[in-house]
């Protein structure tokens, strides 16, 4: 997400017609598909719906299952994974039981594929037409590679679950593929803001990664890390209560399997975790708000509300015992706070620059 802050060489001729406005808005459009397949994502885990498709078909995957028997052979390579034995098989599923997470994940792969595609055809044509600047090509290319790793990342998160008595997948792997595209999603904030700073001016710097931006990212990590483990491990029906766990203001905690297995894997101390540290990264957040609030209102406002709402949400997550769509607008705000953030924080590079942000 960082960039230096050394000049950039000017856009070429041709950039004139095409220019770093027209890609910035295609990078924002790029941005907004991540935010939706993060929601998708976030449902197809509070639905179980991850392992409900045991294999990766690049082209044959697009379509779902067409016929009776397709739906058949499906749910039979289902049945035989840890998941349907172990948990699912228990409290009795029908195929139509089986259709419902299958078109979860299903979804959640179908965007993928698109949001490839979305990027990757625009980013062919602005090569071709000689329309990216100088300089932006390395990082143009890196994002593309970051998002095939991502599509990687989620299918050795899904395999992690398919074997062994597994019922789920690995938290560590879940948390690795949901902070993999946290990041692509700011990279592609910052480098559309870059490029909007472009389109006012072809010598204009990029703008450079600040210590309080870095450090008001390190702790936003820290919390999304938990909350991702928390996901994972489904430590969120650890309590229903706040501010208290059960009853009381530290829970339980059982330290038996060394400090740091407990610290990853127990869900009372998880929760409490993310509970509490939610309002570090609020004061953090808050500060590099106020930071950049002179030079981009827009940034600040959009801070200072997915915050708000971020706290709420998780708070009325953990009241109404997870509620599916209450957890997902957590994680939807989840998305959309990373996306301000990664704005304030090229905002306050701009700032120390000593120059007006791009609008």
């Amino acid at each position: 997400m960082a960039t230096t802050a050394s000049t950039l060489d000017r856009a070429p001729a041709s950039a004139g017609k095409v220019g770093p406005l027209a890609i910035a808005r295609w990078l924002e459009i790029v941005a907004a598909f991540v935010v939706v397949i993060v929601l998708v994502g976030g449902i197809t885990r509070l639905t179980e719906s991850g392992l409900s498709i045991t294999e990766w078909n690049v082209a044959t995957g697009i379509l779902p299952p067409l016929s009776e028997a397709d739906w058949q052979a499906e749910f039979a390579k289902y049945r035989a994974t840890p998941e349907y034995r172990l948990e699912a098989a228990l409290g009795g599923m029908t195929l139509a039981d089986f259709q419902f997470i299958y078109f979860w994940e299903w979804f959640h792969r179908l965007l993928a594929r698109t949001v490839g595609l979305v990027y990757a055809l625009p980013l062919a044509w602005f090569w071709v037409k000689g329309a990216i600047p100088a300089g932006f090509k390395p990082r143009l290319v890196a994002l593309l590679f970051l998002g095939g790793l991502q599509g990687v990342i989620g299918w050795l998160m899904v395999q992690s679950g398919l074997t062994g008595d597994m019922t789920d997948v690995s938290h560590f792997r879940l948390s690795l593929h949901l902070l993999t595209a946290l990041l692509l999603l700011g990279a592609l904030v910052w480098t559309a803001r870059d490029m909007r700073l472009l389109a006012r001016a072809s010598g204009a710097r990029a703008a450079p990664l600040t210590l309080a931006a870095a450090l008001a990212a390190l702790v936003l990590f820290v919390q999304l890390l938990l909350g991702a483990w928390v996901a994972g491990l489904n430590a969120g029906h650890a309590a229903y209560d706040w501010p208290l766990m059960n009853g009381s203001l530290v829970p339980q905690v059982d330290w038996s399997g060394g400090v740091l297995w407990t610290v990853t894997h127990d869900p009372f101390l998880l929760q409490w975790l993310h509970r509490w540290w939610a309002f570090v990264a609020l004061a953090a957040l808050v500060v590099l708000a106020r930071r950049v609030r002179g030079t981009d209102r827009f940034a600040t406002i959009a801070v200072n509300a997915t915050l708000g709402f971020m706290v709420l949400l998780g708070i009325a997550t953990v009241m109404s015992q997870v509620s599916l769509w209450i957890a997902a607008a957590h994680q939807l705000t989840g998305a959309l706070l990373v996306a301000s953030v990664a704005r304030a924080m090229h905002s306050d590079g701009v700032r120390r620059m000593g120059v007006a942000d791009a609008k």
